[in-house]
């Protein structure tokens, strides 16, 4: 088997020995080709040039962004025709949340995914999911405007600074952005396209996410699900607010934290739609798989089903 890393060297959980023992591992196993990333969408870049190398595999070590870029540079554009044959996509998370790969049941810990790749490539192993939609672009797992964008953006000005992605710091930044932002009055206004074709406006909203699976994150261990219905296997969930207010969203973030049900009367949530819009008078700030994607006006997404055949243990059955 031919297979080629790609290796974002600087994905919060990533380390020169770490990286250094798995492409070992994978290289006692096979053919191996080792990438690493110099910029971003350098991943996508070498997944692209990848599907004429003759490789068996595409294996991903790095955080959700990285993991964006690659599928995306095996696919292309949505609007296009897909290539009539793929190498299999690996992923070894790299990142702070890999939210994506775990919602796929693999592994957290670099090394024990692995050895879980190697299992699931020799015995042929692989899930197919949905993705979604964006600007003619495949996104994974959520994208938001509002103020989770400018926790994201907060993010990525700290790590641009040398600082860590932490937990704890996401935790602090995000509490910290929130009520930076609690007296915000931009509002934008969300069309929902449900199943069967009708639609639902939400106007004055504060802020929203469209996920493609759950959970929206992950806080160290402890899921965060804002949509527990939205699945890989259907359509998206959408989750919009009405309101910044502290009080009104504190009982929202405790019940987001234990785990119950994420209701709240200033929130919207549905769990398996077809279509979602975001338009706002003035420039909001937007993310798409946790990489902030600048302020925008207008922002559209779909999905499509069996998008992307993926190296992971199988779908689990639904719950009776």
């Amino acid at each position: 088997m031919r297979a080629l890393l790609i290796v974002n060297p600087y994905a919060t959980a990533t380390t020169p020995a770490g990286r250094d023992t798995l492409a070992h591992t994978l290289g006692s196993r096979m053919d191996l080709t080792v990438e690493q990333t110099t910029h971003r969408g350098h991943a996508e870049e070498l997944a692209r040039r990848a599907l004429d190398g003759g490789y068996d595999a595409i294996v991903v070590h790095g955080g959700d962004g990285s993991v964006n870029e690659v599928v995306n540079g095996m696919l292309g554009k949505p609007s296009d025709v897909p290539p009539a044959s793929l190498p299999r996509l690996g992923i070894i998370p790299g990142g702070s949340a890999n939210v994506f790969a775990r919602a796929l049941d693999i592994d957290p810990d670099p090394l024990l995914a692995t050895a879980q790749l190697i299992d699931l490539l020799e015995s042929g192993a692989s899930r197919t999911v949905n993705l979604g939609i964006v600007d003619d672009r495949w996104f994974l797992f959520n994208c938001g405007m509002g103020i989770d964008a400018h926790v994201v953006a907060a993010m990525e000005d700290k790590r641009n600074r040398g600082k860590s992605a932490t937990p704890t710091r996401y935790l602090f930044t995000t509490v910290a952005t929130f009520l930076r932002h609690r007296a915000d009055r931009q509002r934008f206004t969300v069309t929902v396209t449900e199943r069967g074709g009708a639609t639902r406006t939400l106007r004055d909203t504060a802020f929203a996410f469209v996920l493609n699976t759950t959970p929206w994150t992950y806080l160290r261990g402890k899921i965060i699900e804002t949509n527990p219905g939205t699945t890989l296997a259907g359509g998206l969930g959408v989750f919009a607010s009405s309101s910044l207010s502290v009080p009104r969203n504190l009982p929202l973030a405790t019940r987001l934290l234990v785990r119950a049900d994420p209701r709240a009367r200033h929130v919207f949530r549905n769990d398996d739609v077809e279509a979602v819009a975001f338009d706002a008078p003035g420039a909001m700030p937007t993310q798409i798989d946790g990489d902030f994607t600048g302020e925008r006006t207008e922002i559209a997404f779909s999905y499509r089903a069996d998008a992307l055949s993926v190296v992971a243990p199988p779908q689990p059955p639904a719950a009776a």
